[in-house]
């Protein structure tokens, strides 16, 4: 009888721990620790640069870092917020912290800028003009339509010379603080991934640089003008939700990302067109 009551109390014990083990149906114990560093990493990007990049790192980094990364491609800049939000995505990549802040605050979401990996310049692109001085009175420009990217292509006009801005709006410029437009332009806001299409249909665009070259644009030498990259704010980076900064596959990306095996290969691969964020 005290054999029985032994190994009772034994499986009592055993049933118990393997409870606090939080133990599943199928026998499989689960933990709310931060994910192994071997799980997958899903990270969504839009194509070029963002994907290119990731692939290299995939391809060539990762798997010496114990670093399992699958890459899912969007191509707007809302639905890999979206769906980092909602846990579908474990990070992205494609943004800037300006676009960010607004997002959150207009999306109440809450998702947090880990590191810049690169500046991709905003520039000017036309198929019938060779220079912004030729821009013809009552010209229709297309710029982006959402609020981070329409003040920075309007501070692109305005730094040089195309139309004046209330005095200390920067880069949060709308349609309303332009205080002087001498060739009377018409701008046309598009969604940005629209932009380089749209070169058939207007005078000119202010484009996103990853949709320039998606477009077949080659920024440093296509642009009639091109943002400059000393002191610019609009470097894209990793993000991911809050809370998930430590995560360490979160942690090796990032640091593989800023690293120089990734300078070299953007400097190699885009000529001027994507500047690495230890080079602006």
């Amino acid at each position: 009888m005290r054999r029985f009551f032994a190994v009772a109390s034994a499986a009592t014990a055993l049933a118990l721990a393997l409870t606090a083990c939080g133990s599943t149906e199928s026998g499989t114990a689960t933990s709310s620790a931060t994910p192994a560093a071997e799980e997958v990493l899903k990270v969504g990007a839009t194509p070029v640069p963002h994907a290119a990049i990731l692939k290299f790192v995939k391809d060539n980094l990762a798997a010496k870092q114990g670093l399992n990364l699958e890459i899912v491609e969007f191509t707007d800049y809302v639905q890999p917020n979206v769906q980092l939000d909602d846990g579908q995505l474990g990070a992205n990549f494609f943004q800037h912290r300006p676009y960010l802040d607004d997002f959150n605050a207009s999306k109440g979401t809450k998702l947090t800028y880990v590191k810049d990996v690169h500046l991709e310049p905003l520039g000017l692109y036309s198929k019938k003009i060779k220079a912004v001085a030729e821009l013809a009175d009552g010209a229709t420009v297309a710029v982006p339509n959402d609020a981070t990217n329409l003040g920075r292509a309007l501070k692109l006009l305005a730094d040089n010379g195309v139309v004046t801005l209330k005095e200390g709006v920067g880069t949060a410029a709308t349609e309303r603080d332009v205080t002087a437009n001498p060739k009377n332009l018409t701008f046309q806001p598009l969604e940005a991934a629209q932009l380089p299409r749209s070169l058939e249909d207007v005078d000119a665009a202010v484009i996103n640089g990853n949709y320039a070259i998606e477009g077949g644009l080659k920024p440093a030498a296509d642009a009639l003008v091109l943002e400059k990259a000393e002191g610019n704010p609009y470097a894209n980076g990793l993000v991911v939700a809050a809370g998930k900064e430590q995560d360490p596959r979160v942690v090796k990306l990032a640091a593989l990302l800023s690293g120089p095996e990734v300078k070299q290969f953007i400097e190699q691969t885009y000529s001027g067109s994507v500047i690495p964020a230890s080079g602006k």
